[in-house]
């Protein structure tokens, strides 16, 4: 509405001063016209310059994901630019997946990763953007492409205590070292380290159920894997 208000009136004002000849008429129209038009030209520079009309709304989604390597609990993580302190972090949000997907890598994101006492990697996306603060002020600046603009957005990927970080060039070297490594060993030795992590278990509480079982199961494997790979 404002964007046609300002061009309306920047027509009106230009007709009143080269085709009206009346001279009242024309000091009217003139002064209308150009009030109009410093008027909405004044609001639109306070729409795009302090967010006139407009409020910050933050919101806040949660996403299990998985390791880009999986199976294998690996956080993996690309730095970008030379201070460290910026990272894009690469995950999976299928196991199946084909193809890792990234957290975005420019001047609103910030990207982190932390390890908790969690059973399955987790990323929680925090964003701030400009929305318009009610109907009326949608309806005003209509067209003006400001409403949703980002402010800032935070990613944080909260991956379980066994995962390992690595940048994609190591884990790449790691998953080459163990494609020649002996699989059957490997996995007798994953076996005996799980079955004994869950009779530990067990032992200190006896009426587990299936699903603690398989749960204890699950972290068992991932500790064994953990251990692997920062053994090679």
């Amino acid at each position: 509405m404002i964007i046609v208000l300002m061009f309306g009136s920047a027509l009106a004002l230009f007709a009143c001063v080269m085709f009206i000849n009346q001279r009242l008429a024309r000091i009217v129209g003139t002064l209308i016209f150009g009030i109009l038009f410093v008027g909405s030209t004044a609001l639109m520079t306070l729409n795009y310059s302090q967010h006139f009309g407009m409020k910050k709304v933050t919101t806040t989604t949660r996403q299990t994901v998985y390791s880009a390597a999986s199976p294998l609990p690996i956080a993996i993580y690309q730095p970008v630019g030379t201070s460290g302190q910026e990272n894009v972090l690469i995950y999976k949000t299928h196991q199946n997946q084909k193809n890792a997907a990234h957290t975005q890598a420019n001047e609103y994101t910030t990207s982190k990763m932390k390890f908790t006492n969690r059973t399955a990697p987790e990323l929680k996306t925090t964003e701030t953007r400009w929305q318009f603060k009610n109907s009326f002020y949608k309806g005003l600046f209509l067209w003006s492409g400001m409403n949703g603009t980002l402010i800032k957005r935070t990613n944080v990927i909260e991956y379980p205590h066994t995962f390992v970080k690595l940048t994609p060039a190591q884990a790449k070297r790691l998953q080459k070292r163990m494609t020649n490594t002996d699989n059957s060993q490997i996995q007798v030795q994953a076996k005996s380290f799980v079955t004994a992590k869950v009779k530990a278990a067990m032992i200190k509480q006896p009426n587990m159920n299936a699903q603690q079982i398989h749960q204890i199961s699950q972290q068992a494997e991932q500790e064994f894997l953990a251990q692997l790979i920062r053994k090679n």
